[in-house]
């Protein structure tokens, strides 16, 4: 799994990126994580790890970039929701009604790149923007109020995530 998610992105950029600001064209390198790089949700800590790189090798990236003279390379993670790939499928031929396809993560992430975004955050058909906002405050909330890591999944903090859900915009993007 760090071969293929962590260290096949670090690759790509190691092989391609200077020749693509050698190049002096405008371009874009979209590095593929997950929220579960961001939220660290349980179950499956091996690829939590593999996105979270991910995230951070794309955000020192887009940092390194910037500050090239003349670049016109941008970096950004797009980090989708549930979709349905042959990877995702695990031997189900039918997608699941939350996930998205691949084409739908492509049809999202292309105007938000047209609108400067740099994290490309994609909903699914289970989990909106708003909620997806709430969960990455939440997962933050973990480290600056020194709550117990994870926290949104214990049941000591069952009611107070639940109650957060409710909270009129608790952020503003």
């Amino acid at each position: 799994m760090l071969g293929v998610n962590l260290w096949g992105v670090i690759n790509g950029v190691h092989a391609f990126a200077q020749a693509m600001i050698d190049q002096q064209t405008p371009g874009a390198i979209v590095n593929t994580g997950s929220k579960r790089g961001i939220t660290c949700p349980l179950g499956d800590t091996a690829y939590n790890i593999t996105k979270a790189g991910v995230k951070v090798l794309t955000e020192g990236l887009a940092y390194a970039l910037r500050n090239v003279a003349g670049c016109r390379v941008t970096a950004h993670p797009l980090v989708p929701g549930s979709t349905f790939t042959g990877m995702t499928a695990r031997g189900r031929t039918e997608k699941p009604p939350g996930a998205w396809t691949p084409e739908q993560v492509v049809h999202f992430m292309l105007p938000a790149m047209a609108a400067g975004d740099f994290y490309i955050i994609c909903p699914d058909n289970d989990v909106t923007r708003d909620i997806d906002n709430r969960r990455i405050l939440w997962a933050a909330g973990d480290i600056i109020r020194n709550r117990p890591a994870l926290s949104r999944w214990h049941a000591d903090y069952a009611d107070e995530f639940a109650e957060f859900l409710t909270l009129e915009a608790p952020f503003r993007r």
